[in-house]
């Protein structure tokens, strides 16, 4: 009986005497390449930039909305657990909540879009496609910012939460505005940084995507690194609630923090991402 290729057991010259079968199930097995994960990375943020404004607009408000999540997981866990050294270890894991939300529904996060949109521009710097990066950046940024305000007025005004929750809120908003300028933004590079490896990772992370997105955002919480989207549910649960002025945030938290999440998304992991498969890939 002639070999053919649909039987089940049949060796097949590239597979070294392997089945059809066996070759498939180990390039089924295999991880995906650098070079796989660059394009997959990249053509997601071909997308973002040729998304309308006003989808970009509402995803990232939703996304503003969704992170204030974080801050008020972390509180709820913070009031319900003992005061005691290991509370902090256990409590951060609520600050994944948000980035959760946010991240499987497919919102428009700003932290996300330090490595994506800014691979395209890496492979074709062009002022076309810096225009592109500049515009998703500005309407993503200020959208996440209006979704963050919302939330946080939502908090202090609406009887929503109880005071015990709120007072929760309020006590880590304290403690991270406790930070010095240098502090926020060396910090604010670690967070840009896991944020970046978060996105890098989800790819080939499949049906593990949630422990990713877990893992990477508690690391950020349990080092007390600072998140400029997350951050600012914090930074203005402080102001509307009259413990913080607006130029004091936007100069001690605002500036420091974005600056550090770009340094540590964009400078150190997108284009050390991109410096790795640029000779392995086409433009």
């Amino acid at each position: 009986m002639p070999r053919g290729s649909d039987e089940p057991n049949s060796p097949t010259d590239e597979g070294g005497g392997l089945s059809q079968r066996d070759v498939a199930e180990i390039e089924e097995r295999s991880r995906l390449s650098t070079p796989v994960i660059y394009q997959i990375v990249r053509s997601e943020g071909e997308e973002e930039m040729g998304r309308p404004a006003t989808s970009l607009w509402w995803s990232g408000v939703a996304a503003g909305l969704s992170i204030s999540f974080s801050l008020f997981s972390q509180a709820v866990l913070r009031v319900h657990l003992p005061d005691t050294g290991w509370r902090p270890l256990v409590s951060s894991f609520g600050y994944a909540v948000g980035f959760l939300m946010v991240v499987l529904a497919r919102q428009q996060l700003f932290t996300e879009n330090t490595i994506t949109a800014v691979l395209p521009l890496a492979a074709q710097f062009t002022l076309s496609n810096l225009i592109r990066l500049g515009r998703v950046w500005v309407i993503v940024f200020f959208a996440n910012m209006t979704g963050t305000l919302f939330a946080a007025a939502f908090c202090n005004f609406a009887p929503v939460i109880s005071p015990e929750i709120r007072d929760g809120m309020l006590e880590l908003s304290r403690q991270m505005m406790e930070n010095s300028w240098l502090v926020m933004f060396f910090r604010a590079i670690s967070a840009g940084f896991l944020i970046a490896a978060m996105v890098w990772l989800i790819p080939s992370a499949e049906a593990a995507q949630f422990h990713v997105i877990t893992l990477m955002t508690y690391l950020i919480a349990v080092g007390d690194f600072t998140h400029i989207i997350a951050g600012s549910v914090e930074a203005f649960l402080l102001v509307v609630s009259g413990q913080l002025g607006v130029w004091p945030m936007v100069a001690n938290f605002t500036i420091p923090v974005l600056l550090g999440n770009i340094v540590g998304g964009t400078a150190l992991f997108a284009l050390i991402s991109y410096a790795q498969v640029m000779h392995e890939i086409d433009h």
